[in-house]
């Protein structure tokens, strides 16, 4: 797994409110859904290349 960088994220409270309901109807934390957010958008814009899924491709899992 890759390592995560740490940062500091300023957002307004309104913002801030929208995406903890969010997080929280998808039972993720916040960080998660912000990352899952952001991972998202990039993939969709061609900015981040999708990592193929295994077991979609028929890859054996490694043991």
């Amino acid at each position: 797994m890759a390592e995560k960088k740490k940062f500091l994220l300023r957002i307004d409270d309104k913002t801030y409110s929208a995406l903890e309901k969010w997080a929280a109807d998808d039972f993720r934390s916040i960080n998660a859904q912000i990352e899952f957010l952001l991972s998202d958008l990039l993939k969709k814009s061609g900015r981040l290349k999708e990592v193929p899924d295994k077991s979609k491709t028929g890859a054996p899992d490694p043991e």
